[in-house]
């Protein structure tokens, strides 16, 4: 790492997103939009910083997971924190936000996302958290996000079991039907039993699906890239994310980069350095 570099990094780790005297953080409004638990929002926090870090250093384009992103989009809200404090004091320079171009580069930001891990380790001498990190398939393939009002709904989340645990339910409710079928006097017992067996499939799909907390989460991927003397940025994007794409460009260099998606409301972005 290079003394400037150092430098960024040192003002990077300093600087915090929290502000002391508010009463409604912003921490716990990144947790209570995504419905993450407290762990694994301070955790992105951290994530984000170094997502700062490597959009200032790298020469090539790189996107954040989309829980970087959130914590991403969620800062240009509080614009005397993203312009003043971040911007101008720490990375000393701006990152904006501009339109997208389309759906037709769509490919190469797999593969900017999967350069964006490759420097990553680089980096810091360690791989990505993959509970933050995910995979490509599921960060590009697998995300159909919409901003909805939870008083209006009810949410209820699609089980994702697996051949085993299917199989046991299955031979579970087979034997069930035979024994109310011999005896329907023994059903009272059964219906308990089945209800024990739902309980602990319940308990088993929530250690599957809910072990990093990060239950929740809206909005689209962005994308981020270090400016070079005679460089300009480049647009990020991905399919199953649309409504309203962004992308950023860097101050002063007359590039931009963008995002896009269709399929869900919400946006991505990227953005770039001088």
């Amino acid at each position: 790492m290079t003394e400037a570099g150092l430098q960024l990094w040192n003002r990077l780790q300093a600087f915090q997103l929290d502000d002391p005297n508010a009463a409604f953080t912003f921490s716990h409004r990144l947790a209570a939009e995504n419905g993450w638990n407290r762990t694994y929002t301070l955790r992105v926090m951290e994530e984000y910083k170094r997502f700062l870090f490597l959009c200032c250093i790298s020469a090539t384009p790189v996107t954040p997971s989309d829980a970087v992103d959130q914590a991403w989009h969620l800062h240009l809200v509080y614009t005397r924190s993203y312009w003043d404090d971040l911007c101008k004091n720490v990375l000393q320079r701006e990152l904006h936000h501009g339109p997208t171009r389309g759906e037709a580069e769509a490919e190469k930001f797999d593969g900017m996302y999967t350069l964006l891990k490759d420097i990553y380790y680089d980096t810091f001498s360690e791989q990505p958290p993959a509970d933050i990190w995910v995979t490509n398939e599921e960060r590009f393939q697998k995300n159909r996000f919409q901003r909805i009002n939870r008083k209006d709904y009810w949410l209820i989340k699609k089980a994702r079991l697996s051949k085993e645990t299917f199989l046991v339910m299955l031979v579970g409710l087979i034997i069930i039907g035979i024994f109310v079928k011999a005896d329907d006097s023994s059903a009272f017992f059964v219906g308990i039993g089945l209800v024990f067996l739902v309980i602990v499939l319940l308990r088993t799909l929530n250690k599957q699906d809910g072990s990093n907390g990060s239950s929740g989460g809206s909005g689209c991927g962005g994308g981020c890239v270090g400016i070079s003397a005679d460089g300009c940025g480049s647009s990020h994007g991905h399919d199953g994310c649309g409504g309203h794409g962004d992308g950023c460009s860097s101050g002063g260099d007359g590039c931009s980069s963008g995002c896009s998606g269709g399929g869900c409301s919400g946006c991505g972005g990227g953005c770039g350095g001088d």
